[in-house]
């Protein structure tokens, strides 16, 4: 059964098209990624380079409307770049892409070939049902890569569960939950925004779980909610 997640009435009056797709990819196998998904990222990176145009990213639809949704929510997106977008801008830079295992690699590439913010966590580690809300003035959140906790002014939109933060949406994740070799199932969360077309979400939903597994294992479902 997929971990059912349920928004806050008052982020919906504020954000009534708001919708998110939830999955779950279950018996995956997390390991360093191999020469298999390498020789993919290359396939995805030669196809970016042909049809992106660093000068022009910013104003494609989908990179449009999680710019426009920043804005709203009180965030810079020429300092926090939606996450699609600042893989593709790396790439047009003749940067790498970060790799972390297979899983986190299979999904970053899923969301460079659809452009849709993708997160993803060890359902072993969630407890309880998922609530998108508002942030409390004072609730520490620590985020991959984070050498310490913040403490968040409130109003940020984050996901809870029963216990704790598992992320600031649709761009920080929690370290506690992140995807790592121990990881058996991941719960896959497809970012939407407004003006983004449900179909646009279930597409990237389908391809992020032909891309894990494919090259992680595993079977997966997933849902639309909102």
């Amino acid at each position: 059964m997929i971990t059912t997640l349920s928004f806050e009435p008052r982020l919906k009056e504020r954000f009534p098209d708001l919708r998110v797709v939830v999955g779950r990819i279950s018996g995956v196998r997390v390991e360093r990624s191999g020469t298999t998904l390498e020789e993919f990222e290359g396939e995805v990176i030669a196809e970016v380079k042909r049809e992106y145009n660093i000068e022009a990213l910013k104003d494609i639809p989908v990179f449009r409307a999680y710019r426009d949704f920043f804005w709203r929510i009180g965030v810079d997106p020429t300092k926090v770049r939606p996450a699609a977008e600042a893989l593709i801008r790396r790439i047009l830079l003749g940067k790498s892409i970060p790799s972390i295992n297979n899983v986190v690699d299979a999904y970053n590439l899923a969301s460079i070939k659809t452009g849709i913010a993708l997160a993803a966590f060890d359902i072993n580690r969630l407890r309880g049902r998922l609530t998108m809300r508002f942030a409390k003035r004072g609730e520490e959140f620590l985020g991959i890569g984070m050498g310490e906790a913040r403490e968040l002014s409130g109003g940020e939109i984050v996901i809870s569960d029963d216990e704790k933060l598992i992320a600031i949406y649709p761009h920080r994740d929690a370290d506690d939950s992140k995807v790592t070799e121990k990881t058996e199932s991941v719960l896959l969360l497809v970012c939407g925004v407004p003006n983004l077309e449900k179909n646009a979400l279930l597409d990237a939903a389908e391809t992020t779980i032909d891309y894990v597994t494919r090259f992680c294992g595993g079977k997966g479902e997933f849902e639309l909610i909102g």
